[in-house]
């Protein structure tokens, strides 16, 4: 029972990729905070001051998103590739690529074999 909640917490990578994703979130969220600001700041009469925080800003924020997709890719990749996902058939079945024929309610239906497949060019 405790190997399954050791398996089922979030290893420190994990932990690193939410935080730089709630982080470019947050400073997304704040754009719109951040143009009200410069705008209220032009209005005084500081226009570059307006324009360097709302520009600054939106650069801030576009970094951390793709700082965050970055991270989120490769720790979903080394997931994936490392052993860590197990994607198999939930039926239990060794054969993942192998569908199974769906039960069908039409009773005039005929199963074929693979033997019985043509191909049509």
């Amino acid at each position: 029972m405790t190997s399954w909640y050791a398996r089922r917490t979030a290893d420190r990578s994990a932990k690193g990729v939410i935080a730089v994703m709630l982080l470019a979130l947050l400073l997304v969220a704040a754009v719109p905070v951040a143009l009200l600001a410069g705008v209220v700041m032009m209005v005084l009469g500081h226009v570059v001051g307006g324009l360097a925080l709302f520009g600054g800003s939106v650069l801030v924020a576009i970094v951390a998103s793709a700082v965050a997709g970055m991270s989120g890719m490769r720790h979903l990749r080394k997931l994936v590739t490392g052993g860590g996902l197990r994607v198999g058939p939930l039926d239990g079945s060794p054969y993942a690529d192998v569908a199974k024929p769906a039960a069908s309610d039409y009773t005039d239906v005929v199963q074929l074999d693979r033997s019985e497949y043509t191909e049509v060019h």
